[in-house]
């Protein structure tokens, strides 16, 4: 998109001064920085993690998360008062001064706020961005609620412009809202700090930001490179694969670290702006059977959420760490193909794609070879910050720290090449799996994971998908996915795309997931359907709220129309 005129007058303007680059105390390609996740406070037992519990010497940066957008007054929000703010301002715990005052302890610590989150959806940032008045009081009030609080910057977690609720012209409107805000920002001495939450995919990046006009704007790119894979695919897969697997194909094979931050780079982003993103959390599944464990097994639900954490589909790193010292039958796995492991549990069919010592300092050296800023972490409170299992507290965020603080050599991963990491202990080492590993060929029609079986079958025999709008094609003895023509379902007698209202759609999904951010309702109240990438994901809503189609939210019962669903026990 064509940079708007509004953005060149302003960045020649006397004054408007490009961000230093250096603003952290530590030097450019050793910064950590670290996201606190103020919520966490409430999780429960060893799980609790407050402001108290960082170190303030661990992080270069500490981002608090998260303050929202009001949409109807278009200020900044307190999320949280009761714990975020003091009494004297309607709140309890004062973690917002606790935050800030870790500064007294490290004088060289740099503190941010984070507005928005996933959570927070993308919809109040598009209707906020597209009108100029709506922008100057969302600027303003951020910087009253940054100087007030003592914070030296904020960070922005759009996600994501022109995604999830946003439109087209949310790319120019995000240039319009980033060049005003730098440029109060910078009246500011020293100058309030800007970073931004970037995206890992490349779709959401070239829809979403206008690289050339956003790089001089913002201080740090906190690129989030995880959250690749996960269980809303229904096959196991790297949470942050560092590169593609061998196995990814087409849009897939952008699916990875490497590829993520070689983007952002040749885009325009200079590498010392460049933070590049590690998890401190696996991704998690339930396998449809232990007779497949590898990658790419069949997975058709999330893994059982971890005992703090409370989330199905993830674990924190002290929750699979526990797992492996207490559960006998999980095995970690490191396959030669991956950087990273993963591990299975015989016991209740957990797989966990995570990262260990060996992954998250390859990934930092990395960072530190291509001349990055350094990595950020999310979060510190999923690392092990009790020292439950591991050589002392934030044993990973420690170890990517060392690698950052190595003088750089110039050996950057080559991804065109397996490799085994270094690490073997607790571990076992697979051969690269094959199609028929796989996807295991019984003598039943479909395997568990409803792939049909075409070991015997004709190329082009057809079988029906659980989807109206997909059938299953043989190829080779393979079942491969087949898209319908919009306006047309498939007719299982026929076996041909047919008009819509002639096909009996009683037994398949009519989730037509060809646009984006389409949302359908679920057959439970709790739940919604979300179209992301051309297929469909079941999303939970939080704490018993309902999903409301009207709205496309998740709201109070009270406000939600159950007539067509089902109330899940727990609500009741």
């Amino acid at each position: 998109m064509k940079q708007p005129l509004c953005v060149l007058p302003l960045l020649l303007l006397p004054g408007f001064l490009l961000p230093a680059l250096n603003v952290a105390a530590v030097p450019i390609g050793e910064e950590v920085v670290c996201y606190f996740t103020s919520w966490s406070l409430y999780r429960p037992g060893i799980g609790s993690f407050d402001v108290e519990n960082i170190d303030p010497f661990l992080c270069s940066t500490i981002i608090y998360g998260f303050i929202g957008i009001n949409n109807e007054t278009w200020t900044v929000e307190v999320l949280d008062p009761f714990n975020d703010l003091c009494p004297e301002d309607g709140g309890n715990n004062c973690a917002f001064q606790r935050f800030v005052g870790l500064k007294e302890t490290n004088p060289d610590l740099i503190t941010h706020v984070s507005v928005g989150g996933w959570g927070l959806g993308a919809t109040a940032f598009s209707q906020m961005s597209s009108d100029w008045a709506k922008r100057q009081i969302f600027i303003s009030s951020a910087i009253d609620l940054i100087t007030k609080y003592g914070f030296d910057g904020l960070d922005v977690d759009w996600e994501y412009p022109a995604f999830r609720g946003g439109v087209p012209e949310d790319k120019e409107n995000y240039v319009s809202l980033m060049t005003e805000m730098r440029a109060e920002f910078n009246k500011f001495d020293p100058p309030l700090q800007l970073s931004v939450a970037a995206p890992a995919f490349k779709t959401v990046i070239e829809e979403g930001y206008d690289i050339p006009s956003l790089a001089p704007l913002f201080n740090r790119w906190h690129v989030m490179s995880y959250d690749y894979h996960g269980p809303w695919e229904n096959r196991t897969h790297h949470n942050d694969p560092l590169c593609s697997y061998y196995l990814d194909y087409s849009d897939a094979a952008y699916l990875n670290v490497m590829y993520t931050t070689l983007f952002y780079l040749s885009a325009g982003v200079p590498p010392e702006k460049l933070v590049m993103g590690i998890p401190s959390f696996g991704g998690s599944w339930t396998l449809d059977s232990t007779a497949n464990t590898g990658m790419l097994a069949p997975a058709h639900a999330p893994g059982p959420a971890g005992p703090y954490t409370g989330m199905a589909g993830v674990l924190s790193n002290h929750e699979i760490c526990e797992r492996l010292r207490d559960d006998s039958t999980c095995t970690v796995v490191h396959d030669p193909n991956l950087n990273e492991p993963y591990l299975w549990c015989s016991s209740d069919k957990l797989w966990c794609s995570f990262d260990d010592e060996a992954s998250v300092y390859l990934k930092a050296r990395n960072a530190k070879n291509l001349g990055l800023a350094g990595v950020s972490v999310w979060s510190l409170d999923q690392d092990d910050f009790h020292s439950i299992c591991q050589k002392g507290p934030f044993h990973l965020i420690k170890i990517m720290k060392t690698a950052l603080e190595e003088p750089a050599d110039g050996d950057i991963t080559d991804c065109s090449a397996p490799t085994t990491p270094a690490s073997q202990s607790r571990t076992t080492t697979v051969a690269p799996p094959d199609l028929t590993t796989l996807f295991p060929r019984e003598t039943t029609t479909s395997d568990n994971s409803g792939r049909p079986d075409c070991t015997d079958q004709p190329d082009g025999t057809t079988f029906p998908h659980e989807d109206c709008n997909k059938y299953w094609v043989c190829v080779r003895g393979y079942a491969v996915i087949e898209h319908c023509s919009p306006g047309t379902l498939w007719d299982p007698d026929l076996h041909i795309c047919n008009w819509e209202d002639e096909v009996d759609t009683e037994h398949c999904n009519l989730w037509d997931c060809i646009v984006d951010n389409t949302y359908y309702p679920h057959p439970d109240c709790d739940k919604y359907v979300w179209c992301w990438g051309g297929t469909y994901h079941i999303e939970t809503c939080i704490a018993c709220t309902f999903w409301s189609q009207d709205n496309h939210a998740c709201v109070d019962p009270s406000l939600a129309d159950t007539s067509q669903c089902t109330i899940p026990e727990y609500c009741q």
